[in-house]
């Protein structure tokens, strides 16, 4: 019997999932024994957590999937009230179908309260026999103890640029696009790892224009270029702090960026510079405090024109940071 259900339900949609083979392997094999523990999903966004939750139920359950899966958004729902009520009841129905249990896919679960995840531990041990649960989180450190030692963890980490890289120009061709090589770099550098961040960005990018090249990325999504940062960075360093900084101005006024995301560009570029490693030490120093000021809640341009005066005198031949 279980023979014809893995022949019948084998492993389709977990194969189309980007980046994440290791995971994706470990997936395939619970597929194939239509056995699987509790599960805590964590990494960051747009690496594929709930595409390979989604993936799984697909492939263990086949055309009944969507009777046989639940999916919350702890973020929504984040009380001890939605534990003891919704996920409750579903964890103790009996199962419909296929499979021999269900899945309870719990989204952002880092954003349950302390209560609600101590009500969520005893759900997960005392209705293992009709559910399992797939806890999904961009923090594993905020889920309880308790919980992680009753799931099997799974670590997700950004896409490799050459994944990315091929799942876009897949995209691309499938939409009749062309996607030049620099705009596909574009792409990469923007997204940083994350997938659905740099679909959309594509998907952005292609509304203005068939032919995706770096230009239309960067105008159509309003982000910073790594060259406009870099020329800010040197002219700070030569000592022009009055030119750096109207360089500042354009930046903001030009592409309407928080304090947030100009600290952020500054500190991928800072690697760059030609200074020397003792420098970069006290200027990545220097860019974090600045960043932790902003957070805070202290005045952008303020802390803005401080680091780049930070990078002046850094670069002032008889200065020092």
């Amino acid at each position: 019997m279980q023979t014809v259900w893995v022949e019948k339900y084998r492993p389709r949609e977990l194969s189309k999932v980007v980046g994440q083979r290791a995971i994706v392997e470990r997936l395939k094999s619970y597929v194939d024994t239509r056995s699987m523990p509790h599960m805590l999903f964590a990494g960051p966004a747009g690496s594929g957590k709930t595409t390979c939750a989604i993936a799984l139920a697909r492939d263990m359950y086949g055309e009944g999937w969507r009777d046989s899966l639940i999916e919350l958004n702890a973020s929504d729902e984040r009380g001890i009230d939605v534990v003891r009520g919704k996920i409750k009841d579903f964890a103790r129905a009996a199962t419909i179908g296929v499979g021999d249990f269900k899945i309870i896919f719990l989204d952002e679960a880092d954003s349950l309260t302390n209560d609600a995840q101590a009500a969520l531990r005893r759900t997960m041990e005392r209705y293992t026999a009709t559910c399992r649960f797939i806890l999904s989180c961009n923090y594993s450190s905020k889920i309880i103890e308790p919980i992680q030692s009753r799931c099997a963890v799974f670590r997700f980490r950004p896409l490799a640029e050459a994944d990315v890289k091929q799942y876009l120009s897949h995209v691309a061709s499938l939409e009749g696009l062309e996607l030049k090589p620099d705009g596909l770099d574009a792409i990469c550098s923007i997204a940083a790892g994350d997938l659905r961040k740099a679909t959309n960005v594509l998907q952005v990018a292609a509304s203005a224009s068939k032919a995706v090249d770096q230009d239309s990325v960067y105008e159509s999504t309003e982000s910073v270029r790594p060259s406009e940062v870099d020329e800010l960075l040197r002219t700070a360093l030569k000592g022009n702090f009055s030119g750096a900084r109207s360089k500042l101005d354009e930046l903001i006024v030009r592409h309407g960026l928080s304090g947030e995301d100009i600290v952020r560009a500054i500190h991928r570029a800072v690697f760059d510079l030609p200074v020397d490693e003792v420098a970069k030490i006290r200027l990545v120093d220097r860019i974090g405090e600045a960043e932790f000021r902003i957070v805070s809640g202290s005045n952008d341009r303020i802390q803005l024109e401080a680091l780049l005066a930070h990078f002046a005198n850094e670069g002032a031949p008889s200065g020092r940071g």
